[in-house]
């Protein structure tokens, strides 16, 4: 009787080698980079903030002249420990009409929380270098990445985004939690 060798999950996943500043070069030899972006709240913004921050936004795209994808994550989080820090503050605080506010946030945290009715949301971009000849120069490769993410970096931070690069030790945390999401929360 013959046994099969099964391919480890390993062999299974593109990706050939995580390299630093949220780049990842794939099997195919092709090299993608992640970008975190953090947004403004655009809802809290005057009229005249948002058409300046939509005008941003479309020279923006008018400008990346390269395929860009935009990923949302969305996690579902546990409030509790916020609620014991907030439970501290009213201890000490001693205004009541102060104390009355923070029963009241309290209250309304514990019951998104019980419904589990919050979420924290991290965007995400990915630039990618079309295919090339294996022979290509990978730093070049690489130049052309790090020159897409500071013209991202520079147009988005004129709407009021903070971008950022993933660090490789937080590349490897985002893929995890991507290949093991076990549907709890």
């Amino acid at each position: 009787m013959e046994i099969k060798k099964l391919a480890t999950f390993q062999k299974w996943l593109p990706f050939k080698e995580i390299l630093s500043d949220g780049i990842i070069q794939l099997k195919d030899n092709t090299y993608v980079k992640l970008i975190k972006v953090f947004p403004i709240n655009y809802n809290l913004k005057s009229d005249l903030e948002k058409k300046a921050i939509l005008n941003s936004f479309k020279l923006f795209f008018k400008t990346c002249d390269f395929d860009i994808q935009i990923l949302v994550q969305s996690t579902k989080e546990d409030l509790s420990k916020y609620v014991l820090i907030l439970k501290e503050e009213e201890k000490k605080e001693e205004n009541k009409k102060i104390q009355k506010i923070y029963k009241e946030y309290i209250n309304f945290i514990c019951d998104k929380n019980s419904k589990k009715d919050y979420s924290s949301k991290n965007f995400i971009i990915v630039i990618k270098n079309p295919v090339k000849n294996v022979e290509e120069n990978t730093n070049i490769e690489i130049i052309d990445l790090n020159d897409k993410y500071y013209k991202i970096k520079e147009y988005l931070s004129r709407c009021g985004n903070l971008v950022t690069e993933f660090s490789r030790d937080e590349v490897i945390e985002l893929l995890h939690n991507c290949f093991n999401y076990n549907g709890a929360n």
